[in-house]
C-alpha cells in the first residue's frame, strides 16, 4: 500500500452527504460483481438491509480522491448501475449506509471502505489498526465499549481497492488428466520455488517462477501429473500474527474469493497493476497446462479474514453479516463458529451459496483451474441443523456442466458438532481419507514402536482395508461406481509433521510459532526411532554433539537414520502401491524437514521454504520416488479402478484381489488381528487391465521372515521394488534410463523370483513384484 494513501486525514470526508445518482442501470443486476461494458463498468452488490449503497471510483496514485455514485436499488437485495467512462484498471470500492445494530448483526457504516465481494482484481493490502475495524476498538484492538459502538474513522487511506480486469488472451486446454492416472502434489507457490536452482531470482517464489522451465522440468521429471497449490486466493493475516510479527504464510484467511494474491507475483507483473497479477497467474497455468500438469487450487469457502463479530470490517460484514456469516438466534447475536478461526460461511443462504459457486466457476472458466481441493468442506454443506450430504450447494457444485468435469475434492470435516463427514460427499467429489494417512502411520511407525517397547502390534486387518481403496468408506450406495478414485490416500499434508520429520519426532517442535507448543496436533503416530529431534539431514557428529551428553553414541546415529529413510520408504511404497488417488507433499520425495514443527502455518521461513541442496540419502529417495512413481503410472495393477471383491472375473484363473500370509494360505477371517500375521501378501490379477499381475509381500515386524510366494496363474516374479534398497539401483535399476524403458517392458537386471519359491524378507520392508507374464500372454514378453 502507497504511503502517501495513510497521510489523508479521515476527517476529509462527509460520508453522510447525498452522492449523485448513477446514471444508468445495470441491464442483468443479478449479475453480481463489476464488469467491464460498452465503454463503462456494471455493477451489482448485495446488501439487503442497506439504506444507501455508494459505489466508490478511486485514484489510483495514492492520494485517496474517491468519487461517489449512489446505486439504484435495492431490487431483492441488489444494488446496481452502469457507469459510463469506467473500464479496465478501474479502482473502486464501496460505502455502505443502514442501520448500525450490531446486537441484530448489522455493522453497515459508510466511514468504511469495502472491498467487492466478487473483486477480480486486488491493489494494495489491508494495513491493520483501528480505522478498518466498524467499531471503536482500543490500542489493542478490542472493542472499546459494549454495546459496540460505531467508528467514524476513514478506513480509507489503510484499505486496497478492487480493480477491474480483464481475463482476454486465451490459455491452453485443461489436460483432463484421468483420476486413476492422477498423482497430486501439494505445494506452496513461494515456497517451492523461492530457494529452486537455476531459478532467476526475480522470479524465485512467484506464479512465474513455478512456470518456469526449471520447475516445470522437475516436475515432469518426479512423474506427478496435477500440483494443488496451498491457498492463493488474496489473503490477510490475523491479528495476533501481526502483533507478533508472523504471517500467515499457507493462506487460509482469505480476503477474495475471486482475485489471486499479489505478493506471490513478481515485482514486474506488480508494476503493471491487478492486470499484471493476474496475466501472470494465467500465464502459469497455461504453461503448466503445455506441460500436461493439471491446476487444482486449495480454497477456503468456509470462512473469511473478516473474524468474529468484533473483528475488523473489509468486506462482507458490512455488505450484509447475517447473509454471508452464521449467526445463532439470539440477542445480541453471535457468529457461530464450526471453523475455529471466529467465523463461518452461511451456506443456508442462496445468494452467499451463489457467491461460491460464481468464484469456482470464475476460477475454472477464465482462470483455467483443473480442480478444487475444499478446505473444511463439511462446512460448506451445512445447514443450521447440521451438515447434509444433499446440501443445495455440494449439489450444485457436483451438478455444473464446467465444475463436474474439474477434480473435486473435500477435506470432509470441520470442528462443528458432527464435523466428521469422510465417505459421506456427493458424487463426483472425492475426498481427504484420513483413515488412510492414520493407519498407514500406524503400521509402519507407532505399531513399530510399540513392537520396540515389547508391547506388540495388531494385525494388517485395518492397514489391508486402506491399501485396497477403503470401500468400507467410499463404496457404499451409488459411490461404488466412482471406485476407489473417491480416495485421495497421503501420508502427510501441508499440516502436520513432513514424511521425514515423522520419523524423526515423537513430538512437536512449534515453539517458532510463539504460541508455546500449544499448537498443532499431537495426533501424529510417528516414531523417532530411538532419538528426538535429530533430522535426517543432520550430520551424524553434530546429531550427537547435539545429544547434550546423552549415551547415544554416532554408531547408534548410524544405525538410525538407515532405518527411518527405511520406514519412508514404507510409507512412500504403500501409497504409491494403494488403490485411490495418491498426493504427496512437496518435498517429502527427498527428505524435506521443517525441524519438527508440526503446524507452520505463520511460518515465512527456512522452516517452510523448501531447501533444494540435498544430501547423498536424499537424493536417493528421489531417485526411489521417481521410480515407484513410473511403476505407477505404467502399471494399472498398481493404481486399480475399480473396487475389488475378491472373486475370480470370467476368463481369469485368479480373484481380482487375494490376501496371503507368510505360508501362502488365505488369511483366515480370525487371523487378521494376530500379530503373526503382520507378514502377508497381496497379490492382485492384472487380467482385467491388460497387465501383469502385481505381488506385494510385506515385513511389519522387527524379525527377517521367510514368506512362501503365492502361486499365482504360475509365473514367475519380477522384483521392482524392495524398501531394504537404499535405492533403486541396489536392485540393479538404472532410473534415469529405466523409467524411459518401461514403455518396452521391464529392466533385463531386475532379480527373478519363481512362485511358489521361499523368500526372505527383511524386517519393516516391502517388496513388490510383477509377473514375468501378462494374463493374457503364455509366454514371458517382459524385459528388454
Amino acid at each position: 500500500m502507497d504511503s502517501k494513501r495513510n497521510m489523508v486525514p479521515s476527517s476529509d470526508h462527509d460520508f453522510a452527504a447525498p452522492a449523485p445518482r448513477i446514471p444508468s442501470p445495470n441491464p442483468t443486476p443479478r449479475r453480481i460483481g463489476v464488469y467491464a461494458r460498452e465503454g463503462g463498468i456494471d455493477v451489482a452488490v448485495v446488501a439487503r438491509h442497506a439504506t444507501r449503497v455508494d459505489l466508490c471510483i478511486l485514484a489510483d496514485d495514492g492520494t485517496a480522491r474517491e468519487k461517489r455514485w449512489s446505486l439504484l436499488g435495492p431490487e431483492d437485495g441488489i444494488w446496481h448501475g452502469h457507469l459510463d467512462g469506467a473500464g479496465l484498471g478501474t479502482h473502486y470500492g464501496f460505502r455502505v449506509h443502514g442501520p448500525w445494530d450490531p446486537d441484530a448483526a448489522m455493522f453497515h457504516n459508510p466511514a468504511k471502505l469495502l472491498l467487492d465481494p466478487y473483486g477480480r482484481g486486488l491493489a494494495g493490502s489491508v494495513q491493520m489498526g483501528a480505522a478498518v475495524h466498524a467499531h471503536t476498538v482500543d490500542e489493542d484492538l478490542y472493542p472499546a465499549t459494549y454495546p459496540l459502538e460505531q467508528s467514524d474513522l476513514n478506513s480509507a487511506p489503510y484499505m486496497p481497492h478492487s480493480v477491474v480486469v480483464s481475463t482476454q488472451f486465451d490459455i491452453a486446454d485443461k489436460p483432463r488428466t484421468p483420476w486413476d492416472q492422477t498423482v497430486i502434489y501439494e505445494l506452496h507457490v513461494k515456497g517451492f520455488t523461492l530457494n529452486m536452482p537455476d531459478i532467476p531470482d526475480d522470479l524465485r517464489g512467484t506464479y512465474a517462477g513455478l512456470a518456469h522451465p526449471a520447475a516445470v522440468d522437475y516436475l515432469k521429471k518426479l512423474g506427478i501429473t496435477a500440483v494443488e497449490l496451498l491457498p492463493i486466493h488474496a489473503k490477510h493475516d490475523e491479528t495476533f500474527l501481526i502483533e507478533r510479527g508472523l504471517t500467515n504464510y499457507w493462506g487460509y484467511s482469505t480476503l477474495s474469493f475471486f482475485a489471486p494474491e499479489p505478493s506471490y507475483a513478481t515485482e514486474a507483473a506488480r508494476r503493471r497493476g491487478a492486470q499484471g497479477v493476474i496475466d501472470e497467474f494465467r500465464g502459469m497455468v497455461s504453461i503448466l497446462h503445455q506441460a500436461d500438469i493439471e491446476v487444482l487450487l486449495d480454497v477456503v469457502y468456509n470462512h473469511t479474514c473478516e473474524g468474529s463479530e468484533t473483528g475488523s470490517t473489509l468486506s462482507w460484514s458490512g455488505f450484509d453479516a447475517p447473509l454471508y456469516y452464521r449467526f445463532d438466534h439470539g440477542r445480541p447475536r453471535r457468529m457461530i463458529d464450526v471453523t475455529g478461526t471466529g467465523n463461518s460461511l452461511n451456506t443456508d443462504e442462496p445468494l452467499a451459496m451463489k457467491m461460491v459457486l460464481d468464484s469456482l466457476r470464475y476460477w475454472s472458466r477464465e482462470m483455467g483451474i483443473d480442480g478444487f481441493r475444499f478446505d473444511l468442506a463439511a462446512t460448506l454443506g451445512r445447514f443450521s441443523t447440521g451438515f447434509a450430504p444433499m446440501h443445495p450447494l455440494l449439489i450444485g457444485i457436483g451438478t455444473d456442466e464446467d465444475l463436474c468435469q474439474d477434480k473435486l475434492i473435500a477435506e470432509p470435516w470441520d470442528i462443528g458438532p458432527g464435523g466428521w463427514q469422510t465417505g459421506n460427499f456427493p458424487s463426483p467429489f472425492s475426498e481427504w481419507n484420513d483413515r488412510y494417512r492414520d493407519t498407514v502411520r500406524e503400521f509402519w511407525l507407532s505399531d513399530f514402536r510399540s513392537l520396540a517397547m515389547g508391547r506388540g502390534a495388531i494385525g494388517p486387518m485395518k492397514l489391508a482395508t486402506r491399501v485396497s481403496g477403503s470401500s468400507d468408506l467410499f463404496a457404499h450406495g451409488g459411490h461404488r461406481f466412482d471406485g476407489p478414485r473417491r480416495s485421495v490416500n497421503f501420508v502427510t499434508a501441508h499440516d502436520g509433521f513432513t514424511l521425514a520429520d515423522l520419523t524423526a519426532f515423537d513430538h512437536k517442535h512449534n515453539m517458532a510459532n510463539l504460541e508455546q507448543n500449544r499448537d498443532g496436533t499431537t495426533n501424529n503416530h510417528s516414531w523417532n526411532h530411538g532419538i528426538e529431534g535429530t533430522i535426517a539431514q543432520t550430520p551424524v557428529d553434530d546429531a550427537h554433539d547435539a545429544l547434550n551428553g546423552s549415551p547415544a553414541s554416532s554408531d547408534f546415529l548410524q544405525d538410525i537414520y538407515p532405518t527411518r529413510h527405511r520406514s519412508q520408504r514404507n510409507l512412500l511404497t504403500t501409497l504409491l502401491t494403494s488403490s485411490g488417488t495418491p498426493m504427496i507433499v512437496a518435498g517429502d520425495e527427498f527428505q524435506r524437514t521443517q525441524f519438527g514443527n508440526n503446524n507452520a502455518y505463520c511460518q515465512d521461513s527456512p522452516i517452510s521454504w523448501i531447501d533444494w541442496n540435498m544430501s547423498d540419502s536424499q537424493k536417493q529417495q528421489l531417485a526411489t520416488v521417481r521410480w515407484l512413481l513410473a511403476l505407477r503410472r505404467h502399471h494399472p495393477v498398481l493404481r486399480p479402478s475399480l473396487f475389488a471383491d475378491g472373486r475370480i472375473a470370467e476368463g481369469d484363473v485368479i480373484a481380482d484381489l487375494g490376501w496371503f500370509d507368510r505360508d501362502a494360505h488365505d488369511i483366515a477371517q480370525d487371523g487378521w488381528a494376530q500379530e503373526h500375521n503382520r507378514v502377508f501378501q497381496m497379490l492382485r490379477s492384472g487380467y482385467q487391465l491388460g497387465d501383469r499381475d502385481a505381488l506385494v509381500v510385506v515385513n511389519g515386524t522387527l524379525d527377517v521372515a521367510t514368506v512362501r510366494l503365492v502361486s499365482g496363474r504360475g509365473s514367475d516374479w519380477y522384483v521392482v521394488m524392495d524398501t531394504s534398497w537404499s535405492c533403486p539401483s541396489d536392485g540393479g535399476i538404472n532410473v534415469e534410463g529405466d523409467i524411459e524403458r518401461l514403455e518396452r517392458g521391464l529392466p533385463d537386471r531386475l532379480e527373478v523370483v519363481r512362485c511358489g519359491d521361499e523368500v526372505t524378507i527383511e524386517p519393516q520392508s516391502v517388496i513388490v513384484m510383477l509377473s514375468a507374464r501378462t494374463p493374457h500372454h503364455s509366454v514371458d514378453y517382459g524385459r528388454d
